[in-house]
């Protein structure tokens, strides 16, 4: 299996309102920019919307690494997932985009790792500016 990091991003202007979502795929010397965004939406969606998009971009099963600093989605991967599919979901936030993860995830080995947000993760700080962007481009829609 390759191993792949994926470094990801969301951000929301109102929250809700207009958001957008960043993963930056990384395998070796490789690198791939995945992005895009909701005119309606939070900064959890977006969040989770960045692994979810970046995991349907590649095109076999890896070994990837998340790196977000977003503990509800590291938290949601690594912890709190088993059990929400054990109560179905019951009295979870966004169990839409979760089903969406479980989909895209089950061919893949993952592992989630939370950084510290806007402390210059190189990474995470090019992900934020192009999730920014995104959420700036669907604000400038709605005109």
């Amino acid at each position: 299996m390759k191993k792949i990091t994926l470094f990801s991003d969301g951000s929301a202007l109102g929250n809700p309102g207009p958001g957008g979502y960043a993963a930056i795929l990384r395998f070796g010397d490789k690198e791939r920019e995945v992005c895009g965004g909701e005119i309606h939406t939070t900064n959890n969606r977006m969040e989770l919307l960045g692994v979810i998009e970046g995991l349907r971009a590649l095109k076999e099963p890896c070994n990837v690494e998340v790196i977000s600093d977003s503990s509800y989605v590291v938290k949601g991967i690594n912890e709190w997932l088993e059990g929400w599919i054990k109560r179905d979901f019951k009295k979870v936030k966004n169990p839409d985009l979760w089903i969406e993860y479980i989909e895209v995830s089950k061919v893949h080995k993952i592992n989630a790792i939370w950084v510290r947000g806007h402390d210059g993760h190189i990474e995470n700080e090019r992900c934020d500016i192009l999730a920014k962007g995104e959420a700036q481009k669907m604000k400038e829609s709605i005109k």
